[in-house]
């Protein structure tokens, strides 16, 4: 049996990490720094807690999810309970990637991580905007 060719494979768990990483290295200061200081974690789909948490009940819904307490919020005498995450989902991921048939699967997971980071940030529409100018 011979192996499929690469271009016909799903990107795998792994490659979705690593295009995120990459996403996140790109980042304009003085973003990249702290974005590196948030866990990524990559799963096929999100679990049943996150989406009822949502009020949702279709897991290719979410595509990422930021787990977390913003910047905007955070204190100095906040003790953090545990590290601010971002989730992205592989399989809701790659059934829009497919959906659009447009666009990159590197430029569909940064919109993914641009969109997540905007949580953590605290970022405006004009800020995701000139940062992911996704439109484009």
């Amino acid at each position: 049996m011979t192996n499929p060719a690469p271009e016909t494979i799903a990107p795998s768990l792994a490659l979705i990490e690593q295009l995120a990483h990459e996403a996140i290295s790109t980042l304009p200061e003085p973003f990249r720094e702290p974005a590196t200081l948030i866990r990524l974690r990559i799963e096929d789909f999100p679990q049943d807690e996150m989406l009822e948490a949502l009020d949702l009940t279709d897991a290719f819904e979410l595509t990422g999810m930021y787990e977390g307490t913003p910047l905007t919020e955070k204190s100095v005498m906040d003790q953090p309970t545990q590290p601010d995450t971002i989730w992205l989902f592989r399989r809701p991921i790659l059934d829009e990637w497919a959906e659009r048939g447009d666009v990159s699967i590197g430029d569909m997971v940064t919109h993914v991580v641009i969109h997540e980071l905007a949580h953590h940030f605290g970022w405006s529409d004009e800020d995701i905007a000139a940062i992911d100018p996704w439109w484009e």
